[in-house]
């Protein structure tokens, strides 16, 4: 089954929601070893985006996700503004014209998207950031599309191991990012970042799980 422009369009949106119900607890978590800004910064920058998506929803994918892509750029400060709009850009890249995907095309736009922001923060994984979910999200989905899972269950899958990738961060000392400040004190604490990453691959299987 396709996950068309309708259901990208759709995962936005409720990405979107995702950040409006959980903005205060990202900035609690951002408060503890970071700017407590992060919740408050993606709240504004995917309330700039739903405003800006009218005028888009009748374009490809690929230029969906580069639209959210520059939007998030001009609109999130901190470091979240470049990295999530590394990750939407390189995505929408890498789809490109196309009016619907398959799992092997996110699966590819998520990697693409993963190895932006690796280069762009210069970060490995462990050092406490979002690609701390987001590798396990995209090792997990590449397992299961290898073992011919469906599209939903291959996404739940992903989105389980997002799950436990931002658990993970929590015993974590940061090596990147303002939390590095904190040297052994950000351990303790989940990452804002990688728990934003994983409300991203939730939202994205939640919305396709029947495609």
């Amino acid at each position: 089954m396709a996950i068309t422009r309708d259901d990208v369009l759709n995962w936005i949106k409720s990405y979107a929601q995702a950040i409006e119900e959980n903005c205060e607890m990202l900035t609690d978590l951002d408060r503890e070893i970071g700017d407590a800004d992060h919740g408050a910064n993606m709240r504004r920058g995917f309330r700039a985006v739903l405003e800006k998506l009218p005028s888009v929803e009748d374009k490809d994918i690929g230029t969906i996700l580069k639209n959210v892509g520059m939007t998030l750029l001009s609109k999130v400060g901190g470091a979240a503004g470049p990295l999530y709009s590394t990750m939407f850009t390189k995505a929408g890249m890498t789809i490109g014209a196309k009016m619907e995907m398959d799992l092997n095309d996110w699966a590819q736009a998520l990697e693409a998207g993963t190895t932006g922001i690796a280069k762009l923060g210069k970060a490995l994984p462990n050092d406490k950031t979002m690609l701390d979910a987001l590798y396990p999200a995209l090792n997990a989905l590449s397992a299961a599309m290898g073992n011919g899972a469906s599209v939903g269950e291959a996404l739940q899958k992903s989105a389980d191991a997002a799950h436990e990738g931002m658990l993970a961060t929590i015993p974590l000392v940061a090596r990147k990012g303002r939390a590095s400040y904190l040297g052994e004190r950000s351990a303790g604490h989940q990452d804002p970042g990688a728990t934003s990453t994983y409300l991203l691959i939730k939202t994205a299987a939640e919305t396709w799980t029947d495609c």
